[in-house]
C-alpha cells in the first residue's frame, strides 16, 4: 500500500520565503494547502500557500 503522506514546503505570499515544511494526505486535502503561519522575515502573521 503506497504512503498518501507527501512532505510539502509552506512560501510566504508577501514576501515569497520558503518558511515551513508540513506535511499533507493527498488523497483527502485537494487543492493547494494554505494557513496563517508567522514569518519571521516579514515580523508578522502571513498567509502561507504550499508550493514546490
Amino acid at each position: 500500500m503506497a504512503d498518501n503522506r507527501i512532505i510539502v514546503h509552506l512560501k510566504c505570499t508577501e514576501c515569497k520565503n520558503k518558511n515551513y515544511t508540513t506535511t499533507r494526505n493527498r488523497k483527502n486535502a485537494k487543492g493547494k494547502l494554505e494557513l496563517k503561519k508567522f514569518c519571521p522575515t516579514c515580523g508578522k502573521h502571513t498567509l502561507h500557500k504550499e508550493s514546490k
